[in-house]
């Protein structure tokens, strides 16, 4: 059995919320009857459980579960500076289920803030397990595939060049700041590549006016950036 990652057992990240945290969320993101600060003690008290779960399993790294999130990969996103979060009429359709109508935005110069909530997330987890704390975040390549062309409202980020080295340059940054938070296994949920081997989304980027495989170029070369000089004792993983 391997004493340090990846391990032969692992999993993304996810899991089902605990009913406490689901009546929780639903008070405090669509009624409006229960504070932030309400919401972050319920969270508190149901993750622990959630890790112990995993460690009975027998895993060697475990997860908050994600269960602060709404979205895999929106939460972490919309926390960067530059990035915002939209919320409109329709949602994205997704496998027979048409998910929250939030989108996200380009407003400015992109960065990782040092104090991006997630951090914290992380930290709690590392406070509360025997074995391997991990946490997974978006891959960069999210930031561009899931962000339309005209809700990138920076004129310098008209060259995706420039776009695509500042998405590198957060990525780079948010590495480290986990590394600082103590932060040894990082995953990277990086599912764009799949998607742009994907006939549909190769001709929906092309109807963008956008070549796939240029994209499938720079996306490799963000996260190449993003994570080549981590530290030795650092491992990163890709989903």
């Amino acid at each position: 059995m391997a004493s340090t990652p990846p391990y032969r057992a692992d999993h993304v990240g996810s899991l089902l919320r605990p009913q406490a945290v689901v009546e929780a969320r639903k008070k405090h993101f669509e009624d409006g009857h229960l504070s932030a600060q309400e919401l972050r003690q319920i969270e508190n008290d149901a993750i622990p459980d959630l890790i112990k779960a995993q460690e009975d399993a027998g895993l060697q790294a475990v997860t908050d579960g994600e269960t602060r999130r709404s979205f895999w990969h929106y939460d972490f996103m919309g926390m960067l500076t530059g990035f915002e979060l939209e919320e409109r009429e329709e949602g994205v359709q997704f496998s027979g289920v048409k998910l929250r109508p939030i989108f996200p935005i380009i407003t400015g110069k992109l960065d990782f803030p040092d104090d991006h909530p997630m951090l914290d997330h992380f930290k709690f987890v590392a406070e509360h397990t025997k074995v391997t704390p991990k946490i997974s975040i978006p891959g960069p390549s999210c930031c561009h595939f899931r962000t339309a062309p005209e809700d990138i409202a920076p004129e310098d980020y008209k060259d995706p060049d420039a776009l695509f080295s500042d998405i590198a340059a957060t990525y780079k940054k948010a590495v480290s700041k986990f590394y600082e938070a103590g932060c040894r296994y990082l995953q990277m949920d990086d599912i764009f590549f799949a998607y742009l081997c994907d006939p549909k989304h190769r001709a929906a980027k092309q109807a963008a006016g956008q070549n796939p495989d240029h994209l499938i170029d720079r996306y490799a070369w963000m996260m190449h950036e993003a994570i080549k000089d981590r530290p030795d004792d650092m491992i990163i993983g890709m989903h």
